[in-house]
C-alpha cells in the first residue's frame, strides 16, 4: 500500500531486525496481487496471497479470476485472499460480494490454496459462504477476527485458524480479548494487519510488522503463558496453514 511507498525497504529491514522471519503480503485486487507477487519475488522471506477483497468485488469478472488463476501459479503464493463480505463498509452490494465470495471459494480449493477470509459485520452470512464450500482440504485463517467466542468455535469446526490482530491490545477489546485466551494455540496465528491497527502503544499510528511483538506480548499476558511460547506455535501454525519452509 502507498503507507509504505517511501521507506518499504527500511520496514521490511526493522522487520528482520525485530525478529519476524518471514512475512505474507496480501492482495486485496488484480492489481495488488501482482505488486505482492512482486515484492515476495524479490526477498527470500517474502511470499504472497493473491485475490479480490469485498470492497473490490465488482471488479471480480471471470477474465479477472482467469488471471488471478495464472498468478497463483507463482511458487511465491502461499494463500487466496484476502477474500470474503464486508458490511461495515458496503463498497459493494451485498450480493455481488457473495457472488465474488462464492467464485473465489472455488477457485481457492480447485488450486489447493488455503483461503484468507475478510469478514467485517457479516458474521453469519460468511459461515453460511463457508459451510457451503466446506471442506477446504488447504485450510483457511479467519484473518482479524473480529467476532465472540460462539462464532471462534464455528469457525475451529471448519479447521479454521483464527488469526489475533493488534486490536487485542486495545482496553476496549475485552471480547476479542476473550477470544485470545480460549482458542487452541494450535489453531491460533497473529496478524499486523498493516498498515491499520497498530497494536497500543502505537494505536493510531501506522503499523508496521516489526510492532507484532505487541500483540504477541498481550496475548502471553492474556494466557499467562511465556511470550517465547506464542511466538513459537504461532510460528509454527502460520508456517503449516501455509506450507512455509
Amino acid at each position: 500500500m502507498s503507507d509504505y511507498a517511501d521507506d518499504l525497504d527500511a520496514v521490511i529491514r526493522l522487520a528482520h531486525e525485530s525478529h519476524i522471519s518471514t512475512i505474507i503480503t496480501i492482495g486485496i485486487d488484480l492489481q495488488s496481487s501482482a505488486r505482492a507477487i512482486e515484492l515476495a519475488q524479490a526477498h527470500d522471506r517474502i511470499y504472497a496471497t493473491v485475490g479480490i477483497h469485498p470492497h473490490e468485488a465488482k471488479t471480480a469478472t471471470k477474465e479477472t479470476l482467469d488471471k488471478l488463476n495464472v498468478l497463483a501459479a507463482n511458487p511465491k503464493v502461499v494463500g487466496y485472499g484476502e477474500i470474503g463480505l464486508d458490511y461495515a463498509k458496503a463498497y459493494a452490494p451485498v450480493d455481488i460480494q457473495k457472488t465474488a465470495c462464492r467464485a473465489q471459494l472455488q477457485l481457492a480449493k480447485a488450486l489447493n490454496l488455503p483461503v484468507v477470509i475478510h469478514d467485517r459485520d457479516a458474521h453469519e452470512d460468511i459461515l453460511t459462504l463457508l459451510k457451503e464450500h466446506a471442506p477446504f482440504p488447504a485450510g483457511g485463517v479467519m484473518h482479524c477476527f473480529s467476532g465472540d467466542w460462539q462464532f471462534a468455535e464455528e469457525i475451529l469446526k471448519l479447521g479454521f485458524y483464527v488469526s489475533i490482530p493488534g486490536i487485542v491490545t486495545f482496553k476496549n477489546a475485552t471480547t476479542l480479548q476473550q477470544v485470545a485466551r480460549q482458542v487452541p494455540l494450535e489453531r491460533l496465528v497473529i496478524e499486523t494487519d498493516g498498515p491499520f491497527l497498530a497494536p497500543v502503544p502505537y494505536r493510531g499510528k501506522r503499523n508496521t510488522p516489526s510492532l507484532l511483538l505487541y500483540t504477541a506480548e498481550k496475548i502471553a499476558e492474556l494466557r499467562d503463558i511465556p511470550l517465547t511460547e506464542v511466538a513459537t506455535a504461532t510460528t509454527v501454525n502460520a508456517k503449516n496453514l501455509f506450507k512455509l519452509p
